[in-house]
């Protein structure tokens, strides 16, 4: 199995990237809602054997690109185009040149950002996914019992994406989305199916490292300075782009975030904070009006409708929608 998850870039450059597996679920067509067939489908995302030794190739623009798995079986493609990429989303190829033999072909897609002023970066558990991520027997619950089509976002979070994402675009284009997650990769098609299950704008994953099944009880309990990192990639791969950075309180966000700001000074537009748990609220404040301060509004709210509300204050969307 070669998973290859959508990439991004720029009109000079994109990126590709995936896992190759010797062993991995077959992706879910029926999601009925029984305990034990949504505890057996989580529990087979984790049951995975990675190829660490495989080989890749992908061809662009007449030019054949080669790269191989890393230790953890992940891949990735740096193509770097003699012709400028057109905005959208564009098919690729990859072909498992070896072990398979003949070579065989996986279908993916990567995403190259419209010419729009914003663009957006979000987190996902508990920012739009209610997922209890700061308590491991509730995370594991909600995991292991419902599947991407039962699970529920907050109330008001898809409409405040959905017009983030339209407001002064063109007909059939949206400003760009890019999802950051401390989830494994082991949830790419269940998170994906959720985004899509809900009609969220379609965007750009980029999770964490992928975990076999006897770290599934670690899961989500990454090490959270790699997000900081992939951010950062995102930010640096559009030196014309200006950002708005969506999260919540229940992690490392914050902090990831007031750090993305002092790095990236002129770079980020507004910062969304959603207050999940109580306890963080007095520790959070104070970082809210630094950021407030520095002049990057920061809005930290309970409700997505106070959100949509501070988004039309500060011109992210119209007045009148």
């Amino acid at each position: 199995m070669v998973k290859v998850y959508r990439g991004y870039g720029n009109h000079e450059k994109f990126l590709v990237f995936g896992h190759v597996l010797k062993l991995s679920a077959y992706p879910r067509r029926k999601f009925r809602r029984g305990f034990m067939k949504n505890t057996f489908s989580m529990l087979r995302l984790f049951m995975v054997k990675l190829d660490t030794r495989a080989t890749l190739k992908l061809e662009w623009d007449g030019i054949s690109y080669e790269t191989q798995t890393e230790d953890d079986g992940f891949y990735k493609f740096e193509i770097h185009t003699k012709n400028p990429v057109t905005a959208g989303w564009h098919q690729v190829k990859v072909d498992l040149v070896s072990p398979s033999s003949p070579p065989v072909s996986f279908p993916g897609e990567f995403f190259i950002p419209y010419n729009y002023e914003y663009a957006f970066i979000s987190d996902i558990d508990d920012t739009f996914l209610i997922s209890h991520s700061s308590n491991l027997r509730k995370r594991l619950y909600v995991l292991l019992t419902k599947n991407a089509r039962s699970r529920k976002p907050f109330e008001g979070v898809v409409n405040h994406y959905q017009l983030l994402a339209a407001t002064g675009a063109l007909e059939n284009t949206t400003r760009a989305f890019f999802f950051v997650s401390s989830s494994e990769w082991n949830l790419y098609d269940y998170i994906v199916e959720f985004a899509r299950n809900n009609k969220l704008p379609m965007g750009v994953y980029l999770l964490n490292q992928m975990k076999l099944f006897h770290q599934l009880w670690k899961t989500g309990q990454n090490n959270h300075a790699t997000k900081f990192m992939r951010i950062a990639r995102i930010i640096e791969a559009y030196p014309d782009q200006k950002f708005v950075l969506l999260g919540d309180d229940s992690q490392e966000d914050p902090n990831i975030y007031s750090s993305i700001v002092s790095h990236f000074p002129g770079k980020i537009y507004a910062i969304y904070l959603r207050h999940v748990y109580k306890s963080s609220w007095h520790r959070l404040t104070g970082i809210v009006d630094t950021l407030n301060k520095s002049g990057v509004p920061c809005c930290y709210f309970k409700h997505s409708s106070e959100a949509i509300l501070h988004s039309k204050e500060i011109g992210l969307i119209g007045k009148d929608m």
